[in-house]
């Protein structure tokens, strides 16, 4: 008897040995076992430590044990594994209560035999589908893997990588993801109920969501609750108090790629990452995979100042532009399209349809362009954008195209001029719905191009901001075609002689023909390249009055040059690259030319201090007070032919800004100049921004005033005048 009771042991052992070094199939290496491999998303953090947002296949970041609230550990080892402290992997207590109560006794409401070891084993080498011997065996790896993990961690670190790896739901992996996700808050913040809820989602995401089932989330969330109470981790006041509080979730946040701050700059990220990962090896050799690896990309935007360029556009579009454009397009009968044909409006059409995903799919499946048009005529339940909120509808694609089309948009972009540091980043008015990026993409400028004429004059022509140049009508000569006279928008002045200040401020088209005449579009080409325009710009008199297609990033950057005493310094999203571990892999400067003069982009800051001053931007001032925060603003307005292209420009000593407005083609916009003009479109975005920004307390945003040249200079026009008097050079006035 003693000798088969004594084999049945060695068997035992020796399965148990045998399993444990591999010979039974899949057991975890000593160096898995120290660095377990889970599929973390790359973090993107904003330059205040703000979480904009993950780029990865599951949405998981892993926090330490001191970031973890007590109240998570409490209600955890309550409901799961109270003896977590006293086994060192297995609990034979446990599988006891398993094995008389569970599957002799039928008791299935007695609970499991899985430690919190064994399950954080499960999580890291998962079992995959098997059969319910398959399911035996995978159990008895976990007993020797919890073991191992006992052995190679403390305890603290078990929960930390318990936790890391759980699915709370939601597309939330891991605690830090769940914690935000649910409450807004960070992990260590959670208060009692707020952490049994999470606990409770545990056992089922899906059936305890507080979303989808908010009354069996709070019938599992009291259980845990409860077994708090049961093991005196809460007094019985305490258990009765927060059982008795509701479910709140105003604060839930799902983070998907469409959703947060910042998701169009975290798109561009996406792929600029995937381009430096096949630049970065790791140690072992292999590359970096921004999807798996758990990368902390920090970026330099503000998540205060993110924020409130994107509440400016919505609240600008919202409540004031798109309310106008709608009323207008009442009077053309809902057809977004100007100044084309129908069949142009089809190309159009077709083209949108081509790049839907709708239309991609279909293909895949074998339909020819004909079918895929009979599809997209017929009628389905949809999901469309509004500003009031996504609304249900019945709407065929085909007019799912047109919709779209009647909605204007936004592109926005700051920069530091000092650092070149992108403070916020607003690519579109809602990037589930408008995924194309407007801050990166080619636009008319109209008169914000105006500022690299006049810098050719200052720095070129020697003329000052008091310069008096004559407001006529100038032309020039086409080959084989009539002679090229641009138009001014008003005919205040008109035949007078204007200062340089003042013929900005109005945005002059016949001055800025005047000064690109007496010098030549090569020059004002050589400065915008130098202050880091890099789009094409066809050397034609015509770029006087804003016809050069630019970014938004390209502008922005460009204008932050005036605000910098002249310095270019090239705008940049990232400041540096992480590992999951936090060694940096990389860091970003930005590269710095030496553009203008300071002298010379002392003076530009002037003429475009005249703009808010008395000019095109004066409303942000008499409408919009920003002169109540600080005088220091300088702007020029844009708008290009028929309205299609609306710009503002505005620099502050510490940040510069480019906004775009329009439709997604130039053929949808304003009749009208009422709202068809950078003053009304885009100038009001910057400005509600610029409140937001300088009331934030936290933020304490520079107040001053721009900073004057090291060079000795004289802004008296009395004294321009003399000295322009006395230059021997035969000045055509």
């Amino acid at each position: 008897m003693w000798i088969v009771f004594g084999s049945l042991w060695g068997v035992v052992i020796l399965f148990f040995f045998f399993l444990s070094i591999g010979w039974l199939g899949f057991m975890p290496s000593f160096e898995e076992l120290e660095n377990p491999h889970s599929l973390q998303a790359s973090e993107v953090l904003s330059d205040d430590g703000e979480v904009l947002g993950f780029i990865g296949l599951q949405n998981r970041s892993d926090v330490t044990y001191d970031q973890i609230s007590p109240n998570l550990i409490n209600a955890l080892i309550a409901t799961e594994d109270v003896r977590f402290y006293k086994h060192s992997g297995i609990d034979p207590r446990s599988l006891g209560r398993v094995l008389f109560k569970t599957v002799l006794g039928r008791h299935g409401s007695s609970g499991g035999g899985s430690t919190i070891s064994q399950q954080l084993a499960k999580n890291l080498f998962p079992r995959g589908n098997k059969s319910k011997l398959g399911v035996v065996f995978a159990k008895m790896k976990e007993w020797v893997v919890a073991v191992k993990l006992e052995h190679n961690y403390s305890k603290q670190e078990i929960l930390a990588m318990y936790f890391n790896t759980v699915d709370f739901g939601s597309n939330a992996y891991g605690v830090k993801t769940a914690a935000k996700t649910f409450f807004d808050k960070t992990p260590s913040e959670l208060d009692v109920h707020e952490a049994a809820l999470m606990v409770g989602l545990l056992k089922a995401p899906t059936t305890y969501s507080p979303i989808l089932h908010p009354d069996r989330s709070l019938t599992r969330r009291n259980t845990v609750l409860y077994q708090m109470r049961h093991y005196n981790y809460l007094s019985e006041e305490e258990y009765q108090a927060y059982c008795e509080k509701p479910i709140d979730m105003s604060h839930y946040t799902p983070q998907s790629h469409n959703d947060g701050l910042a998701t169009y700059l975290r798109e561009y990220l996406r792929s600029y990452m995937k381009d430096w990962c096949k630049h970065h090896r790791k140690q072992n050799g292999e590359y970096y995979d921004v999807h798996k690896d758990g990368l902390r990309i920090h970026t330099t935007i503000n998540s205060r100042m993110q924020r409130y360029a994107e509440e400016a556009v919505k609240e600008h579009f919202s409540k004031e532009i798109q309310p106008a454009f709608d009323r207008e397009l009442k009077s053309r009968k809902g057809n977004p399209f100007c100044d084309i044909t129908k069949e142009q409006q089809e190309k159009f059409l077709i083209q949108s349809m081509k790049q839907s995903d709708r239309y991609q799919r279909l293909r895949k499946e074998g339909l020819n362009d004909k079918e895929i048009r009979n599809v997209f005529k017929e009628k389905v339940s949809m999901r469309v954008f509004s500003w009031k909120g996504t609304r249900d509808t019945i709407l065929s694609p085909w007019d799912s195209l047109i919709y779209y089309k009647r909605f204007l948009n936004a592109g926005l972009m700051s920069v530091e001029p000092g650092t070149g540091y992108v403070r916020a980043y607003v690519g579109g008015i809602n990037y589930r719905y408008f995924k194309y990026d407007n801050v990166q993409s080619h636009r008319q400028v109209g008169s914000t191009f105006k500022p690299f004429v006049y810098t050719m004059a200052l720095q070129d022509l020697n003329m000052y901001p008091c310069t008096e140049v004559p407001n006529s009508e100038v032309c020039f000569p086409v080959w084989n075609q009539p002679d090229w006279c641009p138009k001014n928008s008003t005919h205040e002045r008109e035949n007078e002689m204007v200062t340089l200040k003042w013929a900005l401020a109005h945005s002059v088209n016949w001055v800025s023909a005047y000064l690109m005449k007496q010098g030549s579009p090569e020059q004002v080409i050589s400065i915008a390249r130098k202050m880091g325009v890099r789009s094409p710009i066809d050397a034609v008199p015509a770029i006087a009055v804003g016809t050069p297609e630019i970014t938004v990033y390209e502008m922005a950057g460009a204008m932050a040059t005036f605000a910098n005493k002249g310095e270019y310094v090239e705008p940049v999203f990232l400041t540096r690259i992480e590992d999951s571990k936090g060694m940096v892999l990389d860091r970003i400067t930005p590269q710095r030319t030496e553009a203008l003069d300071e002298r010379t982009a002392y003076m530009m800051i002037e003429l475009m201090q005249g703009v808010v001053q008395s000019g095109t931007g004066v409303r942000l001032n008499y409408k919009y007070h920003l002169n109540n925060y600080t005088t220091s603003i300088a702007g020029k307005t844009g708008t290009t032919q028929n309205n299609s292209d609306c710009w503002f420009v505005g620099i502050t000593p510490r940040l510069a800004t480019a906004v775009w407005t329009g439709g997604e083609l130039r053929s949808i916009h304003f009749r009208n100049m009422t709202y068809g003009q950078g003053a009304a479109m885009a100038l009001p975005v910057f400005a509600l921004y610029m409140q937001k920004v300088y009331a934030d307390k936290k933020l304490n945003f520079f107040r001053g005033g721009f900073e004057r040249p090291s060079v000795p200079i004289e802004m008296d026009c009395s004294k321009f005048q003399e000295e322009i008097e006395s230059d021997d050079r035969n000045w055509d006035f």
